[in-house]
């Protein structure tokens, strides 16, 4: 599938902004005053900014306000209004906590969970299309949420817990690879989209157009395999193997944690933009690709 800029930087921020946020939700880190107003304002950048950035992948923008209205069948509107119910609790706690001084722990644990299950509905926008055998997989929520956990611990200051985190992200980034690669090999051929092949081998004798069309450019994109397993490699290194080294096995401290952060989102856009770009869609099939 065509990787869509937009797309890319709204589950890469987005993720990272509710995953702070679930970690705020706790009590963590354990600041007040203006530090904890600078946290909320860097979660709402990041979960709010994302949401907006992720509009301009809409064909006509004015039709977002009805993505809320379809939340009994559609992820994509469930995602929505959970995006909004944690964002607007989490406003609530924020001038609690920040002006006021209260714990709000049972409203703050409340938000915690609203925040993870919003990246949840996220996953499951992919996870449910069985047309893209790479995504349909119960690895794809699991990859999401420990993307959105893990850069929040570590927006967070949690920077040993976000070592063990992105250690668990790399054996789940590599898993998820592996399911993906049988799952598309054995996702069928032409003759099993045109429901020929009893009759012997099916190719396409001569395209249907003779330019492009809005299928081809949109739902099928080839990577070259050499060119995939680079982008592999420096997803996960980058991603989950380098900042959970740096976190887990040097001194903590400032300088260390930044550059476990700087890496870890490099590495996270990296791996988002090859989630994209290996989605094999079944219509491809119908197009010898």
């Amino acid at each position: 599938m065509h990787p869509a800029p937009s797309v890319i930087i709204f589950t890469t921020f987005s993720g990272l902004g509710f995953g702070l946020l679930a970690w705020m939700g706790l009590g963590i880190p354990d600041v007040g005053g203006m530090t904890l107003l600078a946290f909320f304002v860097i979660a709402y950048v990041l979960a709010a900014g994302g949401l907006l950035v992720s509009t301009f992948h809409l064909g006509n923008k004015k039709n977002a306000i009805y993505a809320f209205s379809q939340w009994r069948t559609s992820w994509l509107s469930r995602e929505g209004v959970a995006a909004v119910v944690t964002l607007l609790l989490f406003g609530l706690i924020a001038l609690a906590r920040i002006f006021m001084g209260a714990d709000m722990a049972f409203s703050g644990a409340i938000g915690s969970v609203l925040a993870l299950i919003t990246v949840f509905t996220t996953s499951m926008i992919y996870t449910q299309l069985k047309t893209i055998s790479r995504w349909n997989q119960p690895l794809t929520p699991v990859l999401f949420l420990l993307h959105a956990i893990a850069g929040g611990a570590l927006l967070a200051g949690e920077v040993k817990i976000a070592g063990v985190l992105l250690a668990a992200l790399a054996v789940v980034m590599w898993l998820h690879w592996q399911q993906g690669d049988a799952r598309a090999a054995n996702r069928g051929s032409l003759g099993d989209a045109t429901g020929l092949g009893h009759l012997g081998e099916v190719r396409m004798f001569e395209s249907g157009h003779t330019g492009g069309n809005y299928v081809l450019d949109e739902m099928v994109y080839r990577v070259g395999r050499k060119h995939a397993q680079k982008l592999r490699m420096i997803a996960l290194g980058a991603g989950a193997v380098l900042p959970a080294a740096i976190l887990l096995l040097t001194p903590a401290g400032h300088a260390t944690a930044f550059i476990a952060l700087a890496l870890h989102i490099a590495g996270a856009i990296v791996g988002r933009w090859l989630f994209f770009a290996e989605a094999e869609h079944v219509v491809g099939l119908y197009y010898g690709k």
